[in-house]
């Protein structure tokens, strides 16, 4: 199949941006399907790239897409189909890239799924091929049946791949995480399976299922480049996405159950245990044990890009969902790692989730069960940035509340999950961050947790006139007071680091308490001004 077939079918109403007969008329080894910045890694020769584009935005355009495009272009890639629905359109800077480095670049309507391109591609690519090639009779109909019972997908990958013998195959996520292994196969660490799948030195089918979010996809691989024929390979990957899909339907009970859960825990005042306890019980979550809550946003980055409230809240619910899947996968011990295809290791205790939204659409996981000790900062230093590395694309905020002991008590988790996650948007705006509310132990981290709105209001009643910062005079006086109080109300220290003589300091001073109503010399009155200070 060469592009211009692809181009050509009207049932897929892609528009032709650019390109020249020669680039049209090359074959087409494959498709990708990426929304990462930086593609190069899972595009190989010959494939059309299908990308949704939410890497792109206005900031620093140019060169966002002059490095998409010169990836493709270096791994080989056959042309560029890029989606209109999230930006309206194909960015103009993209299309002048793809021109500048002879890549053919198409528009994909917003009502066209790329599985539908996806599908077309590999059904005319293959179809004509042997059937020595693709599933044997006797394995479709046992695939079909495992779906019809809905099967896991270590069932549909064992059967797939029985009848040739020890095929060693896995189905990893983004972030590196076994949804599924053949038997006999050697466990593959987290970040291991990233970068085989980024390697290339296997190989390895996207599994298009609808209704997942950017985060929970699921990748086939194959140590093997030779383990099993490319048709092959897509029917699989095509079973495997009607098995995630059926999954994704299945919790939507759970789901509503989830949501209950988080508008019990959020809602103001008293909550009887007797209702919480019911709630966990709804979500399969002990009533009793240790509990631990975490919050998440998402963002498309950067802020103000085109994205809908809903979709940020999908991103957010299917990232924690990916966060809980490692917790889970590990026995809670965030740095440790699962036997492959196995969803708990020999020696770990079971860790139970629901995760959720809240009624102001923050996504949130409640877990319950042997959570090791410093789980948490396994959490935040090695799950978080891997599932966050999955869509580059978008700012993957997190907060963790403090354990509860009881189920009363996660009223209060929740809340200082939230009071974290402003933390971390606070701290880093731009960046994905997981904070833990129990690393909030000095009045500086403390203050990233009090809405940004709340900190300027409190600098200005508090500072008042000092934050005149346009009259010299006014500018000398809040320099002053932040020296006098980082010296610790030193008038030595701090006429030494101003270079002024100490008379001219306790000037200031007397200036800074009447413009205040603050006496310097009071404990209290020093914290008050330090910690307006600290939020402006």
């Amino acid at each position: 199949m060469h592009v211009e077939h692809l181009l050509g079918d009207a049932s897929l109403g892609l528009r032709l941006l650019w390109a020249e007969d020669a680039l049209l008329r090359r074959e087409i080894s494959g498709v990708t399907v990426t929304d990462l910045e930086d593609p190069a890694r899972f595009v190989r020769p010959g494939e059309v790239v299908l990308s949704g584009l939410v890497w792109w935005s206005p900031d620093g355009a140019s060169g966002k897409a002059e490095r998409f495009v010169s990836a493709l272009k270096d791994a080989g890639a056959a042309a560029l189909l890029a989606g209109e629905e999230t930006h309206g359109s194909v960015p103009h800077d993209l299309v002048e890239a793809c021109v500048r480095h002879r890549v053919p670049v198409a528009g994909v309507p917003a009502h066209i799924m790329f599985r539908s391109i996806t599908d077309t591609v590999y059904l005319r690519q293959w179809g004509g091929l042997s059937r020595h090639h693709a599933l044997p009779e006797n394995t479709r109909v046992r695939l079909s049946r495992l779906l019809a019972q809905e099967a896991g997908p270590d069932a549909v990958l064992t059967a797939a791949f029985a009848h040739l013998g020890g095929t060693a195959a896995y189905v990893f996520t983004p972030s590196g995480r076994t949804v599924a292994a053949t038997a006999g196969t050697a466990a593959v660490p987290a970040r291991e399976a990233v970068a085989l799948v980024a390697g290339g030195s296997g190989v390895t089918a996207s599994v298009d299922a609808g209704g997942v979010s950017a985060y929970e996809r699921w990748l086939l691989y194959l140590p093997d480049p030779d383990g099993a024929p490319p048709r092959m390979l897509h029917e699989v990957a095509a079973v495997l996405a009607r098995c995630q899909e059926a999954g994704a339907r299945r919790p939507s009970a759970g789901s509503r159950a989830a949501d209950e859960l988080g508008a019990l825990l959020a809602a103001p005042g008293e909550r009887e245990d007797a209702a919480v306890e019911a709630a966990l019980r709804r979500c399969g979550l002990p009533e009793a044990g240790r509990y631990q809550v975490i919050v998440a946003d998402a963002a498309i980055r950067p802020p103000g890009a085109p994205q809908s409230a809903v979709g940020e809240v999908l991103l957010a619910e299917g990232a924690l969902a990916e966060v809980a899947g490692h917790l889970v996968e590990a026995g809670g011990a965030a740095g440790a790692e699962p036997a492959g295809g196995a969803n708990e290791g020999e020696g770990t205790s079971a860790v139970a989730v629901v995760v959720g939204r809240l009624p102001d659409g923050c996504a949130f996981a409640v877990l319950s069960g042997g959570l090791a000790d410093g789980w948490a900062d396994g959490l935040a230093d090695e799950v978080w940035p891997l599932v966050a590395d999955c869509a580059p694309g978008i700012v993957l905020h997190g907060g963790i509340g403090v354990p509860a002991t009881e189920p009363e008590g996660l009223g209060g988790a929740l809340a200082q999950a939230r009071y974290a996650l402003t933390s971390a948007r606070s701290t880093a705006p731009g960046a994905s961050r997981l904070i833990d509310a129990g690393s909030l132990t000095t009045l500086d981290s403390l203050l990233t947790g009090v809405p940004a709105d709340v900190r300027a209001a409190y600098s200005r009643k508090v500072l008042g006139p000092l934050l005149e910062s346009d009259r010299p005079a006014i500018a000398a006086l809040l320099s002053t007071l932040e020296t006098f109080l980082a010296c610790d109300g030193s008038w030595a220290r701090t006429a030494q680091e101003l270079h002024l003589h100490v008379n001219t300091v306790h000037y200031r001073v007397e200036r800074i308490e009447r413009l205040t109503g603050r006496d310097l010399s009071r404990l209290r009155d020093r914290l008050d001004l330090w910690a307006a200070l600290m939020c402006r």
